[in-house]
């Protein structure tokens, strides 16, 4: 099994563990995603989106209102402004081993190591869409994330990922 880390950055050749700044009081840390969630970075860095994960820890009724009119297992939403961004990025895939990493986060496929490390190899990722597309996610775009994350939150769903949300436009009144 492999582990992946996403950049727009083509030539690191180290890891070097860093502090995360939105968990206070963590170690520095190197973070790798697992296959199953790594389409959650087929994304410029900075893109604000938002992840949903059709899974089984979710009743009928929250399913129903937010996975409504598709059979995709995995809905990404994203804001229009980003279409030209993800369109034309090419993303690096930086592989490692699984082992030196100890699962952190099993519901978004985060893993974690305290040591410096170097990839395995790097792979060229362009035609982001298409990547996309391919795992069977549904991609979407809306003007604006609010009402999406808002909808969510209130909804209680258990299995979602919302990204960069600091990038998102400003919340419509």
């Amino acid at each position: 099994m492999y582990l992946y880390h996403f950049s727009e950055e083509s030539d690191i050749k180290r890891f070097v563990p860093k502090e995360k700044q939105n968990i206070q009081g963590m170690p520095p840390l190197v973070w790798a995603i697992d296959q199953e969630h790594e389409v959650s970075y087929y994304f410029p860095r900075d893109c604000p989106r938002i992840i949903l994960r059709k899974t089984a820890a979710a009743t009928d009724d929250q399913a129903g209102n937010l996975f409504a009119g598709t059979t995709a297992t995995t809905i990404i939403t994203v804001e229009s402004r980003w279409y030209t961004a993800i369109k034309n990025t090419t993303l690096y895939r930086y592989v490692f081993p699984r082992q030196g990493f100890e699962l952190f986060d099993q519901t978004a496929g985060y893993y974690t190591s305290p040591r410096t490390l170097e990839p395995l190899r790097v792979e060229a990722m362009d035609h982001l869409v298409d990547r996309i597309l391919a795992t069977g996610a549904e991609l979407r775009f809306t003007d604006n994330l609010y009402p999406l994350r808002e909808a969510i939150l209130a909804s209680g769903y258990p299995d979602f990922g919302i990204h960069r949300f600091a990038n998102a436009r400003a919340k419509v009144e």
